[in-house]
This record gives C-alpha cells, structure tokens and sequence, in this order.
C-alpha cells in the first residue's frame, strides 16, 4: 500500500479515526452551551479526520469558558496541498466554496478558531492573495485565530496546571502570528515554558512521508527538536499543535508525544492544577479519539463478515 501511494517505507500511515469530529459533535447533539456566545471551530482534515482527540479537547475548551461552538457539517476543506503542488485554479475554487460556507459567521464578526496552523495559515496568508480585492476574503482572513489566540484575544482564563513544557512552534503558525499567544496561555496555567524559536521538524506535510524523502526529513529534525526531545524529562511536556510536528516527534525515535495546547488544558480540567501522577503526562490525554456508535460498529462487523463469507465461498467453489 505504502508502494501504491509513493510512501517510504520508514514511516507508519497515520490512522483514521473511528469516528470524524464532525460526526461527534453532531451525535452530541452540538454544543453544550447553547446560550453563549458564538464561535465557530473549524473541522480542517487532519483533526476531522485523524487526531479527533485534539478536537474533542478544543471543544471542551471553549465550552469549557461559556462560549457556543458552532461546527460546520459536510464536506470543508481549506484546499492547502491543492496551491502547494500548483492547482491554483483548484484551489482558489476550494477558497470560494470557503467564503460561501463560513459566510453567516465572518460577516456577523463572529471569531472562527483553527486548530491546525498549516490550515488556518491558509486563511491568513494564501487566502487574499489567491482571492485579491475581496470583502469577504478580507473579512475572513480577520475573523480566523490560531487557538491561542483565540483564548488570548477574549482574555479567556485558562485552566491551572503546574509543570514544565517544552514549547515547539509549526512553521505556519510561526509565519502567521507566531507562537507569543501559546506561550502566554501556558504561562498563565501556570506552566514554565521553554520555546525553540528556531529549526523545522523536517516531515513539511506530506513531503516527508513520500519515498526518497525520509532521510532529509529527519536529518532536518534531527537538528534541533528531536535531540532536545530525547533530552527531556519525563515529566515535562511537549507542546506542538501542527500534524507534521506532532508525527515527526512521534516517529522521531523521541520516546515521546507532544500535545496540542487544547489537550494540555484538557489535562488540567481532568486532573487538577497538579496534572496526572507518573511519567509522560501525555499518556493521559493522548488517542482519546470518540468511538463509534453501537450502530456504526455492528455495521461495520457485518461488513467484515459478510466479505470474509463470499472469500470462504469463492474459495469452496474452486
């Protein structure tokens, strides 16, 4: 499978989740706090799709300081790898179908919170140069906020959690309003930080996953974060919230796995100021995806079951 689609052989496939975010959220029945006010949480691929646990963190995060989230249901998609191997006309289209979707919200000023920085950077940079001249374009490109941003812009009291974390910024969202606003929050839990302003990961999306590429990559990310990863004590934290960061530091020989800022919040609301007792805190929060309902699961089972019957028949009949 990893021949079919150009992959290295050095890396494991990320796993889909059971379920999607969008899925959750619905099957919850939206939001906890229906009364509050609004902000919208964009379901970009990668925590829609993969690490569903970071969504359910933000959710709960929010929520959390009395705030309303409202999700987009359907098909949402900011179109990065389109522009980053030159469908521009593809992805200006994707674009648009953003504007038309996020529409209720940007133009009543409601904030719009992106939980992965190579997506949300879309909105902050490819966005008006790849729709020039435009209103709305201009007034989404101001309604989306990283995460921590978001907590910061509404001075929004995160929760207590004493500790040390190792603070690592994704390229994108260190080009699209820096790392001061997750520094902050962290700071205000309570949490030493220490940042690493410079370097890469080295996995650049998909890049690192293609053949050929593997060797670069983590020679990249041998540079800086993986060694000072490995350098870390056990009870410290890592910090990171891109995809790409969070795989290369998994698949990085580190022993390690850094959350995203909502999941270290998460943390504290589920175990107090104090965080979880034991080594490697992340164990506690870390692949809390949802599972899929009863339903879904039986479904799936007679799926399985009625392919494994047909292979058994074929096989009979030769």
């Amino acid at each position: 499978m990893k021949l079919a689609a150009g992959m290295t052989q050095h890396r494991a496939m990320p796993s889909f989740a059971p379920v999607t975010l969008q899925e959750w959220f619905r099957r919850r029945g939206g939001t906890a706090n229906p009364g509050g006010r609004k902000v919208v949480l964009y379901p970009d691929t990668f925590n829609n799709r993969f690490h569903t646990d970071v969504g359910v963190a933000a959710v709960e995060a929010i929520e959390a300081a009395g705030w309303q989230v409202v999700m987009p249901q359907g098909h949402i998609c900011c179109g990065r790898p389109l522009y980053d191997y030159g469908f521009l006309d593809l992805a200006e289209r994707y674009l648009r179908r953003n504007l038309d979707r996020l529409r209720e919200w940007y133009r009543e000023g409601i904030p719009i919170v992106g939980l992965e920085p190579s997506c949300t950077a879309v909105f902050k940079d490819e966005l008006e140069k790849l729709v020039p001249n435009d209103p709305d374009a201009m007034r989404l490109r101001t309604s989306m906020l990283h995460f921590a941003e978001f907590f910061e812009r509404y001075d929004i009291e995160p929760p207590a959690l004493v500790g040390e974390a190792l603070l690592w910024g994704h390229c994108h969202q260190k080009a699209t309003g820096g790392m001061d606003a997750d520094a902050s929050v962290l700071k205000k839990m309570g949490v030493e930080v220490e940042q690493l302003t410079s370097g890469c990961c080295g996995l650049a999306g998909s890049w690192g996953f293609e053949a050929g590429h593997h060797e670069v990559s983590m020679a990249a990310g041998e540079q800086g974060l993986l060694p000072k990863v490995r350098a870390l004590s056990d009870d410290t934290l890592v910090v990171a919230n891109g995809f790409s960061c969070k795989t290369q530091i998994e698949q990085g020989n580190t022993g390690r796995r850094a959350l995203h800022l909502a999941q270290v919040m998460q943390l504290a609301r589920d175990h107090g100021p104090e965080g979880p007792r034991g080594s490697k805190p992340e164990r506690a929060v870390y692949g809390r995806r949802p599972a899929p309902s009863v339903a879904r699961r039986a479904a799936r089972t007679g799926v399985v079951a009625t392919a494994l019957a047909i292979a058994g028949s074929i096989a009979l009949r030769r």
